[in-house]
């Protein structure tokens, strides 16, 4: 539990203090984020904040989760490939924010590369966990034997893929409003921080062997995305630009693989869910029913955006609803550990 917290302090110090280098260095550079013209008009004023924020999330996060090792800690092959997918991920997120600011222009990466890349990284986790690490590979809800589909490594190398690459492009594709996606990464890390603090509790009932590892890391992001977000809240002084959404997204996939609660992942990254499904809807309802819009703009921040609803009130209540999300997650994972009979059991005597 100390090693926990240690990861959590040291990642939030590292992320808050990197963070503000970063304002500095890059303001004094002049490299700040394009806007894009088809954006709400009041985010023009935004043009120029320094972007690559994400740097400091991936390495208050790694650096959390290096030294806390040194209290008792003892590195898993499980953490290790979590970590190095969060670190491949925002290597490609780093390039793409680089050519934007260099450009000078809304566009880094061109879509059919920045998905190569991530497809690697994807790739890349996958066959490390199927060929070296105790994974299970069924596709499950709460734990391995619930619901329990087995699949097989290939398909579900396959499931892994296609779980990184639209988890990353989810929180890439919320993170357009100040401190809304590192907000709610907080609570979806936090979650799985729980989830997998509980497994290491339980080793005979969810055969995660390497769970205690898997909290250290989930703890490592939330501290980092905290201590990035006292720079990143509204008004923004940095964003965390695609270096942090790509991280994060991937982060939670990995975690979510690692754990055997792919299925949970859904209902605990529940905004991610709605804003992607939003853009999604929107692009139907244009492209299928008379170039009609379902919303104002999309993703649904937009939306609401411009509906009237200042900045700040549409990032505080989708923390909310994000909070929401993530308390319905770790309550349906509790309700079946109790269900389950081992943990019942346990749980009656207390």
């Amino acid at each position: 539990m100390i090693r926990i917290l240690i990861a959590a302090a040291i990642a939030m110090v590292v992320s808050l203090f990197l963070s503000r280098a970063l304002v500095f260095w890059l303001t004094r550079l002049k490299i700040g984020q394009p806007i894009r013209e088809d954006g709400p008009v009041g985010h023009i004023t935004k043009a120029g904040t320094p972007t690559m924020g994400g740097v400091g999330i991936v390495a208050g996060a790694t650096a959390g989760y290096i030294i806390s090792d040194l209290y008792h800690g003892i590195y898993t092959r499980t953490g290790i490939f979590v970590m190095l997918s969060i670190l491949g991920a925002g290597a490609v997120g780093l390039i793409d924010d680089w050519i934007k600011v260099v450009r000078e222009r809304n566009l880094g990466l061109n879509k059919k590369t920045k998905m190569f890349g991530l497809l690697l990284v994807a790739v890349v986790f996958a066959i490390l966990m199927t060929t070296y690490s105790p994974v299970h590979t069924q596709i499950s809800f709460t734990r391995f034997n619930y619901p329990g589909w087995e699949i097989g490594e290939v398909l579900w190398s396959l499931w892994a893929i296609l779980l990184i690459s639209g988890s990353a492009n989810a929180v890439n594709l919320t993170d357009g409003l100040d401190g809304l996606a590192a907000g709610a990464a907080i609570f979806c890390f936090g979650a799985f921080g729980v989830i997998s603090f509980w497994q290491f509790r339980y080793p005979d009932l969810y055969e995660v062997p390497h769970a205690l590892d898997l909290a250290v890391i989930s703890a490592a992001m939330a501290g980092a995305c905290l201590g990035f977000l006292w720079w990143n809240s509204a008004p923004a002084e940095i964003f965390m630009g695609d270096t942090g959404s790509l991280a994060i997204g991937t982060g939670l996939a990995a975690l979510s693989l690692a754990t055997n609660t792919q299925l949970l992942l859904p209902i605990v990254a529940g905004l991610f869910v709605v804003e992607t499904l939003s853009v999604i809807i929107q692009i139907l309802g244009f492209r299928f029913f008379s170039k009609r819009r379902v919303f104002k703009m999309a993703p649904l921040h937009h939306h609401f955006e411009l509906s009237g609803w200042p900045e700040t009130t549409v990032i505080v209540r989708f923390w909310m609803m994000s909070g929401l999300c993530t308390a319905l997650g770790i309550g349906l994972f509790y309700g079946d550990s109790l269900r389950s009979g081992i943990v019942g059991l346990i749980a009656g005597t207390y």
